[in-house]
């Protein structure tokens, strides 16, 4: 089995940004695009914490899931085990350039965001007591200041 093209990136000059991880093809002729949310240099800066994690993925579920115009394309939003940032699926081609927007906007709406966590209770979470609102909130702003809003070549296509 072929190595995924997150897996082949030299981790010490990844930069915050971007990334298409890996477009598959599917058997019916479809295509799964995989982007590679990296909020925070890998190995050179503290991870993103847990709580915070959790809460900006609760957060990011929401404000996708009411995206009408992405919704039915959206597959898939979950954090990396490295805690360094995201992995969100969308189907169809998309390029990294493409996914900004919507990203731009929902890491707005979650630095903006003041109200309770949804589906932050027993019943909907397997650990909804893992949350950091604050924390959430100040992640999602830097992403949004020092990345999003700034974005180079760097930021947008893997150092391979």
């Amino acid at each position: 089995m072929e190595r995924i093209l997150q897996t082949k990136v030299d981790h010490t000059r990844l930069l915050r940004g971007v990334f298409v991880a890996r477009m598959d093809k599917l058997a019916g002729g479809g295509v799964i695009t995989t982007f590679d949310i990296r909020m925070k240099l890998p190995n050179r800066e503290p991870s993103v914490s847990q709580g915070a994690l959790h809460t900006i993925d609760h957060l990011a579920k929401h404000f996708l899931s009411r995206r009408r115009e992405w919704s039915d394309r959206i597959l898939y939003w979950g954090p990396m085990c490295s805690c360094t940032g995201y992995n969100l699926l969308v189907e169809g081609e998309c390029t990294s350039q493409e996914i900004v927007p919507l990203l731009v906007e929902m890491f707005d709406y979650i630095a903006e965001y003041y109200d309770e966590i949804p589906e932050a209770n027993a019943v909907a979470c397997g650990n909804y007591t893992l949350n950091n609102l604050p924390m959430a909130r100040w992640e999602a702003r830097k992403f949004l200041v020092e990345v999003l809003q700034n974005l180079s070549d760097q930021n947008l296509n893997y150092p391979l």
